[in-house]
């Protein structure tokens, strides 16, 4: 067993937790303020109806196909190519306030444990490097944003998202990549997942300790062989201290 030096967190219901929701309901909502905010800069987007049609039936044509391939996409760039063959023009800023208004609906039911900066400046203060590793078809710009608004995002230098490659979780390269970009090797690092299959057991499988959070996703499923189990995060870094008390003292043996 080697020491852990970093920590790998999966995102939704994990670092953030949405709960239930409508997905119809935040879809309206989403395309109502991002066309609001369109006709503001003086864009052709037409009626309402006509504008949410075509973005929606694009969206979700992408969304099935990424679930096909096993590849997310980059929904930003997907607007953009929609908007300028309809004669929208918009620097890439404004482009990203777009993408955020459909966002932030959801964004903010998101919720954290209350204790949770304590808890990841106790394992900074500890050494660890942590990181983000997500699912997700989110814009970098829409997630950063989140997260800076949440008081997050300092705490996570290296953040993955899977639209930007070719590969998704449970690819066991997209945990390779991970390894490389926090810069230590599997064995030293802790993944903490909601999902037993798309967090903890490919993260077991390319050597790295796994943690299994407690979530509605997860309830009556057995944890797998060799992972950890936690109902909180706060409780990460006494389960760290374990993990590396059991390292050393199988050193010394």
């Amino acid at each position: 067993m080697d020491q852990i030096k970093a920590v790998l967190f999966d995102l939704g219901e994990t670092l953030l937790s949405f709960g239930k929701f409508s997905k119809t309901r935040l879809i309206l909502q989403g395309a109502r303020s991002s066309y609001d905010y369109l006709r503001e800069q003086d864009q052709p987007v037409g009626s309402f109806a006509g504008y949410f049609l075509r973005y929606l039936v694009r969206l979700r044509v992408r969304y099935f196909l990424a679930e096909f391939r096993g590849k997310d996409f980059d929904s930003l760039a997907l607007l953009q190519r929609i908007g300028r063959r309809e004669g929208i023009d918009l620097p890439r800023e404004q482009w990203e306030e777009v993408i955020w208004r459909w966002y932030e609906p959801l964004s903010v039911l998101a919720e954290t444990e209350p204790d949770l900066h304590e808890t990841l400046a106790r394992l900074k203060r500890a050494g660890l490097k942590l990181g983000i590793v997500s699912n997700t078809f989110v814009s970098r710009a829409s997630l950063d944003r989140q997260l800076e608004g949440l008081g997050l995002l300092d705490f996570f230098p290296m953040r993955l998202y899977s639209y930007e490659l070719a590969m998704r979780k449970p690819d066991p390269r997209l945990f390779r990549i991970a390894s490389e970009q926090i810069g230590e090797a599997p064995a030293r690092i802790l993944f903490i997942g909601d999902r037993v299959d798309m967090d903890v057991r490919p993260a077991l499988d390319c050597g790295m300790a796994a943690a299994l959070k407690d979530a509605r996703t997860n309830r009556g499923k057995p944890t797998p062989v060799g992972a950890h189990r936690i109902r909180h995060l706060s409780e990460l870094p006494a389960l760290i201290e374990r993990i590396n008390s059991s390292s050393a003292q199988l050193s010394r043996a």
